[in-house]
């Protein structure tokens, strides 16, 4: 026993003094590793996402009258350390579109399509294929039948939109066609108001050509494979098809001729042409049947008038869009069509002091080829005046 107590007593000075060796050590390796790395000054440079989402000056705000919480106070210099990085790193890019200067450039979507997609699966899955033109045809149902024999004369190469006029789109489902084709339904509106609404540049950027149709086109003799064709051929940015001649046309320019391809200069009634280089003579289609490249629709939407919605003028101010516009406008004659020259949107008008429907829409109408071609003028010599060219003395026409 005595012996075991002895050896208890004298371990106690060892462990004591192994202890203090031991922090004496800790303290000495310690100060050697501080001293051998000099400070570091960071500049951080992270990605706003991995900073704090707490929005510390709206909780300042909110407690001004000196009743901040505690992290408030004791963090007001962590705070205005990730105001400045945030203030480093607000993006801010003149180049994006208008409105968008605050994103990244590789998110932005400036464009878009009419593709239809699927509510599952993968996006990239969604598109078969991929149409590269575009027909739009304005309609009322009671033209159902010949819009079915319209559109089976366009292949899946072309995105089909029905604009209804009439309010009637479900009714279109007795057409296989129709599953896969887009509606647009306002009523008693004319293909130019939806135009200008619904087929902006950047909606329609993916189609290389758009075709904007009445409903009362008979189209027999024609193929829009074809058609394209030709366009291409003959470096067409604004076309139509040749109209049937035994049909009463107004304009000699649009009349189809049996003996070519392409036409692209008419003559007309004496008086008629300033120019054999200007409308109705050459650079002029009529607006029943256009059809645009991308690049000239461009142009054209922006030359639409947002209240002149019947589009009465737009045919002779076409050439603006194209140069030089009497090689690049022309009627493809070996593809041609027939108007047959349905009223069925005029009677969509209201009857005023007794007049029929139709002849209060036709007044608009020619109010409106008067209204557009005042405007069209007073905006070039408002352009030439302000860049100091007299046009009373140039010969531009």
């Amino acid at each position: 026993m005595g012996i075991g107590s002895r050896s208890s007593t004298n371990r106690k000075p060892s462990d004591s003094m192994r202890l203090i060796m031991t922090t004496f050590v800790g303290i000495v390796f310690g100060f050697f590793i501080g001293v051998s790395f000099p400070a570091l000054t960071t500049k951080l440079n992270l990605p706003s996402s991995l900073l704090p989402a707490i929005d510390i000056s709206y909780i300042q705000e909110k407690y001004a009258g000196g009743n901040a919480p505690s992290f408030v106070k004791n963090n007001n210099s962590i705070s205005s350390k990730h105001q400045l990085i945030n203030d480093t790193l607000k993006i801010w890019v003149p180049s994006n579109p208008r409105g968008a200067e605050r994103l990244p450039p590789e998110i932005i979507e400036a464009e878009t399509d009419l593709y239809l997609r699927r509510l599952w699966g993968q996006p990239s899955e969604d598109l078969t294929s991929k149409p590269k033109y575009l027909v739009t045809f304005t309609v009322g149902y009671s033209q159902r039948y010949n819009i079915d024999a319209n559109v089976k004369k366009f292949s899946e190469n072309f995105t089909i939109v029905l604009f209804h006029y009439d309010g009637k789109t479900t009714e279109w489902g007795e057409f296989e066609w129709s599953k896969r084709a887009i509606h647009v339904s306002v009523r008693k509106q004319t293909k130019w108001w939806y135009a200008k609404r619904f087929l902006h540049p950047d909606i329609v950027a993916p189609y290389d050509y758009i075709f904007i149709w009445d409903e009362d086109l008979g189209v027999e003799h024609f193929n829009a494979e074809e058609y394209l064709k030709l366009v291409k051929k003959h470096g067409l940015e604004i076309s139509q098809p040749g109209l049937e001649p035994n049909k009463g046309l107004t304009w000699q320019m649009t009349k189809r001729r049996g003996d070519r391809e392409v036409h692209k200069e008419t003559e007309e009634k004496p008086g008629w042409c300033s120019d054999p280089h200007l409308p109705p003579c050459a650079a002029f289609v009529e607006i029943m049947a256009p059809v645009f490249s991308r690049d000239a629709w461009h142009c054209v939407w922006h030359m639409i008038q947002n209240d002149l919605v019947h589009g009465w003028g737009l045919d002779f101010a076409l050439r603006k869009c194209v140069e030089p516009a009497h090689e690049k406008i022309g009627v493809v004659d070996s593809q041609w069509i027939i108007h047959q020259s349905v009223p069925s949107l005029g009677n969509q008008g209201e009857s005023q002091s007794g007049k029929a429907p139709w002849q209060g829409v036709r007044e608009r109408c020619k109010r409106e080829w008067t209204m557009f071609q005042s405007r069209l003028a007073n905006a070039e010599d408002a352009y030439y005046k302000a860049v100091g060219v007299d046009m009373f003395n140039s010969t531009t026409p």
